[in-house]
């Protein structure tokens, strides 16, 4: 298995530590390889020399155009092949399975956000748990025997924290935290049955560069180096446990090597939670601007924080986040600063 690339300017400090036996002889298959974490584990996976079919349907939920950047560099690799595909359809993906020798899938395919969700639930169940339903049938119909899937924290809404994966979490309070306790509950069920190793990875707020526009602290950079309005729900004393998304990647890529039936990993940033304001006070500082915030009423669905408890992570997976939100809050308005044209275009397209 091959090193990382040292010269990549965001790993060169990163202790990647083993990815473990991901694969044998097989491919890995990442679904939404063209989205902000899928493309971050496409592109740790490919600079570590393993083979990777990547698929995404380049949908308009956000402008494809961010996509398309973040496939500029995965598409020049030899070992990396593209294809748009949705993983709501079945003969597409079956023919992919039938034609590949798939070993390992990254199931990172899913429509995210809670309050879209709100707004469009039919959707985010159709792709986030029938889509988890079409992969794993795939699996088990070409003896496919390892999944990693990815979840969210958002199902912990209503727990006292620090979050551990044994709270029972059958109280989600928007569709988007429905459809993915549902993607868990059919993985489960294939792993029973059909003795596919799964590892569930349930995220807490991923930030990094290329993010997507809806996500709120690209709103937040864009509007305070252009001067403009942030509308800000809540009083921003809500919490978020921020975690950097080439750690979120990299212990991803670890989950990736576990051979448990079926586990349930936290990975988040290990530490106390951020509040809103902290994080907007530390983009001002960075950019050396000043934001013009607008208060509004919390939005429904939302929850007032999140914080992991990461100790199986470490156990297990011998992961631990290894970049600092004021770390990766300036790696991120670097990135931003030399993309500001794409940035501001594809926030303008979003609908407000």
């Amino acid at each position: 298995m091959g090193a990382l690339n040292e010269r990549h300017p965001l790993w060169s400090k990163l202790s990647f530590g083993t990815l473990g036996t991901i694969v044998n002889k097989g491919r890995i298959l990442i679904t939404g390889a063209a989205g902000f974490v899928g493309s971050r584990i496409t592109s740790m996976l490919l600079e570590s020399n393993f083979s990777v079919i990547g698929i995404d349907n380049l949908n308009n939920y956000y402008s494809p155009e961010l996509k398309h950047h973040r496939l500029e560099v995965l598409t020049k690799h030899p070992q990396f092949k593209f294809l748009e595909v949705d993983i709501e359809n079945r003969t597409q993906l079956n023919e992919i399975f039938a034609q590949s020798n798939i070993e390992t899938v990254f199931n990172l395919a899913a429509r995210a956000g809670v309050r879209q969700s709100l707004k469009e639930p039919q959707i985010y169940f159709s792709t986030n748990t029938l889509g988890t339903l079409n992969i794993l049938e795939a699996m088990k119909d070409n003896n496919c025997p390892q999944l990693v899937q990815a979840s969210t924290s958002s199902l912990y809404a209503g727990s006292e924290g620090p979050f551990t994966e044994d709270l029972p979490v059958n109280r989600p309070i928007s569709p988007y935290a429905a459809s993915k306790k549902a993607a868990e509950v059919l993985a489960y069920t294939y792993s029973h049955l059909y003795n596919i190793n799964v590892s569930i990875v349930r995220y807490f707020t991923v930030y990094g560069p290329a993010g997507r526009p809806d996500m709120s602290y690209l709103r937040f950079i864009n509007n305070i180096d252009h001067g403009k309005v942030i509308k800000l729900y809540g009083d921003g004393n809500q919490s978020r446990d921020f975690t950097y998304v080439d750690d979120i990647a990299r212990g991803t890529i670890l989950a990736g090597s576990a051979k448990q039936p079926y586990e349930v990993y936290n990975l988040g940033g290990g530490k106390e939670p951020v509040s809103i304001n902290t994080l907007i006070h530390l983009i001002e500082k960075t950019l050396g601007k000043k934001a013009i915030i607008e208060y509004s009423p919390h939005a429904q669905g939302d929850m007032e924080f999140t914080m992991a408890d990461i100790t199986k992570a470490k156990k297990m997976l011998n992961w631990t986040p290894e970049i600092s939100l004021q770390r990766g809050i300036e790696i991120t308005v670097d990135w931003y600063q030399k993309n500001r044209d794409l940035v501001s275009k594809v926030i303008a397209n979003e609908v407000q």
